[in-house]
C-alpha cells in the first residue's frame, strides 16, 4: 500500500520538523511538502528532513493539495495533513485504518473511501480551536448531514482519501472550499465517507485563517455556501 502524504506549508518553520519527525516511516511511502512562498526557511527544514518539496508559488490552501496530488507518485492512498502541528501525525493509523481494512472488512479493501479525522470528537487540548471555530464547524457539519447524509461532525483537515477516488471527483477549489468540495463530490458520488476521532492541539504559530476575523468570516461564508450550491446544483 502505498502512501504518500502531502503537507501544505507557509512559514512554518517552527513545526516543520516536529511534523515530520512524527510520521510513522514504516507506513509513509512519500512526504510531499507544497510550500507557498516562505520565507523563514521552512522548505529548507523539510528538505533537510527528507521530505519532497514542490513550490507553489499561487497562494491557497486548495491550490496547495491540488498541487500535491498531482505531484504524488503513483500512491494508493493520499493523506492530507496541515504542517502546524495542531494534529498529531503519529495518529495516521488512526486514518488509514478504514481505508486498509483488517479481517474484518475482507482481504481487497477496508469500509471507507475517503477518512476524515474530527477534532470535535476527539481529544482536544483547551484552547486549541477558538469558540468560533468550533460553531462554525459544527453548523457546517450540520448542514452537511441534513442535506447529504453523511454523519460527520467536523471538517478538519487531517484526512486520507483513496488515490483513485481522489482523481474520480476532479477536485478543483483552491481556497477554503478545499475541506467541503471532497467530502460534497464523495457523497454525491456515492463514495464511503467516515470520520475517526483525533486529537487537538494549539498550532504553533498563527492561523491563515481562524486567527483573522476576515479569514474566519470569509471561510465560514465560502463553505456554507458551497454546501448549499452543491446541494441545488443536483
Amino acid at each position: 500500500m502505498r502512501v504518500s502524504v502531502i503537507i501544505p506549508t507557509h512559514n512554518e518553520a517552527l513545526s516543520i520538523e516536529r511534523v515530520l519527525a512524527d510520521l510513522p516511516s514504516d507506513l509513509t511511502t512519500e512526504v510531499i511538502v507544497v510550500d507557498s512562498n516562505s520565507s523563514d526557511g521552512t522548505p529548507e527544514i523539510a528538505a533537510k528532513m527528507g521530505a519532497r518539496v514542490v513550490q507553489e508559488p499561487r497562494r491557497g490552501y486548495g491550490r496547495a493539495c491540488l498541487t500535491g496530488l498531482a505531484a504524488a507518485n503513483s500512491p494508493d492512498v493520499v493523506v492530507f495533513l496541515d504542517g502546524d502541528y495542531s494534529d498529531r501525525p503519529s495518529e495516521l493509523p488512526l486514518l488509514l485504518a478504514p481505508i486498509i481494512g483488517g479481517p474484518a472488512d475482507g482481504p481487497v479493501e477496508g469500509r471507507a473511501d475517503i477518512v476524515l479525522g474530527s477534532r470535535l470528537q476527539g481529544r482536544r487540548s483547551a484552547g486549541a480551536l477558538p469558540w468560533h471555530q468550533v460553531f462554525g464547524n459544527r453548523l457546517a457539519a450540520g448542514l452537511i448531514r441534513l442535506l447529504y447524509g453523511v454523519e460527520i461532525s467536523d471538517l478538519g483537515p487531517f484526512r486520507a482519501g483513496r488515490a483513485e477516488v481522489l482523481r474520480a471527483l476532479a477536485l478543483e477549489e483552491t481556497t477554503y472550499g478545499w475541506a467541503v468540495e471532497m467530502i460534497l463530490k464523495g457523497a454525491l458520488a456515492g463514495y464511503r465517507v467516515v470520520e475517526v476521532p483525533v486529537s487537538y492541539y494549539p498550532r504553533i504559530g498563527k492561523s491563515k485563517i481562524s486567527g483573522t476575523l476576515k479569514g474566519t468570516v470569509g471561510a465560514g461564508w465560502f463553505i456554507l455556501s458551497l454546501i448549499v450550491r452543491y446541494y441545488f446544483r443536483q
